[in-house]
């Protein structure tokens, strides 16, 4: 019997987002179909211990009384870190989470919270005490000219460069046009808290040692010889006194 050829079997790999190093952060920026005016802010706070902590608010000018704008679902595996509500404001309506705690590695599950979100793509990496923050914005598909795209990150330490608004020494806010790729960088310098902790540890090593040392020697002059020297003239209990 003849065989047909062998079923040709179909590898499809995941669409994968080029991390840099340390991190890739895909903020959610929510374009409805044929939905009026959205409202897209995430503002990013970075711990001295390299946790970030912030909020994506995802809304848009409804299209009737039942549009209640673009919806956030927290499903990811750390949900007890990420805390989604309704958002209603400025006649907007949407979602809007809140995040705190994260680590660089968690940054980039938050995509999974709407499986239908464009992006906005933020690396952060570090080199030695610097922190670096590279990103891309394609909001092509975004053609309302009054959109409100925003990006603020706060750092640790001072920002030693950007092509953002730098709000305050610290501070960097990014105002995405629609229809346009935009790019965003910025750069921070602060301590890396690995070297931080080994410094915290070297300190505790140096103290504890001079404690030990104390206890050593507060013992030894404790348990010293107490008995009359020979030759002494003076009795034990005149000791010190002429």
């Amino acid at each position: 019997m003849r065989s047909g050829p062998a079923p040709r079997l179909s590898h499809r790999s995941p669409h994968r987002r080029s991390r840099r190093l340390v991190a890739l952060l895909l903020l959610l920026v929510i374009v409805p179909a044929a939905a009026g005016c959205v409202r897209v802010r995430a503002s990013i706070t970075v711990s001295p211990d390299d946790r970030v902590s912030g909020q994506i608010i995802a809304a848009a000018k409804p299209r009737d009384a039942d549009d209640k704008g673009p919806q956030l679902l927290n499903t990811l595996p750390f949900s007890n870190k990420v805390s989604v509500s309704s958002y209603e404001r400025d006649d907007y309506v949407g979602s809007q989470a809140v995040f705190s705690d994260l680590t660089f590695a968690e940054l980039p599950q938050l995509a999974e919270m709407n499986r239908d979100a464009a992006g906005v793509d933020v690396n952060l990496r570090r080199a030695g005490d610097l922190v670096i923050l590279e990103g891309r914005a394609d909001l092509t598909s975004l053609s309302d000219p009054d959109a409100d795209v925003s990006l603020s990150v706060s750092f640790p330490g001072e920002v030693t460069s950007t092509n953002g608004d730098q709000v305050s020494s610290d501070i960097v806010e990014w105002k995405l046009r629609p229809g346009v790729v935009s790019t965003m960088n910025a750069q921070a310098r602060y301590t890396d808290p690995s070297a931080r902790s080994f410094t915290g540890a070297a300190i505790w090593l140096s103290l504890g040692s001079f404690v030990v040392a104390g206890i050593i020697g507060t013992l030894a002059w404790l348990s010293r010889d107490r008995s009359p020297v020979p030759g002494d003239p003076y009795e034990p209990g005149e000791r010190g006194v002429r």
